[in-house]
């Protein structure tokens, strides 16, 4: 893809402030067995533009070289994502009564997802945006 962004990004605001959520750690995991996880963090503006391939702590080796567009160009039709929204490291831990927000969505072939959540320490809400 000749885009800035990726196929699949998202945007988080923070309604009980009225502001982006700025700093939140973003895990995107999907397409075929094995399943691909990428990471980020949402700029000053609450979005997520560009994954990078996700390595833990505990792995050992190489760090993983692929990009979503990689993973994405070698589903045939339809995937199943996740996006794991680290929302207890925003608020802080025993402020929010969701730790963590996940959400599950399919994804065509040839295809831009964008996932908005709307965030506050005790309710979230998302939708597919454009």
């Amino acid at each position: 893809m000749a885009s800035d962004k990726d196929p699949i990004t998202c945007h988080v605001l923070d309604t009980s402030v009225g502001k982006p959520a700025k700093g939140i750690r973003v895990k995107l995991q999907g397409g075929h067995a094995p399943l691909k996880t990428f990471e980020s963090l949402t700029d000053d503006d609450g979005r997520v533009k560009a994954w990078l391939p996700y390595s833990s702590v505990h792995s050992s080796g190489d760090v993983p070289m692929y990009t979503l567009d990689d993973v994405l160009s070698e589903v045939e039709t339809k995937s199943t994502w996740t996006l794991r929204f680290d929302t207890e490291g925003y608020f802080g831990e025993g402020k929010t009564f969701f730790p963590e927000v996940v959400v599950t969505f399919n994804v065509l072939k040839g295809q831009h997802y964008h996932v908005p959540l709307l965030l506050s320490p005790y309710s979230y809400s998302t939708y597919r945006g454009s």
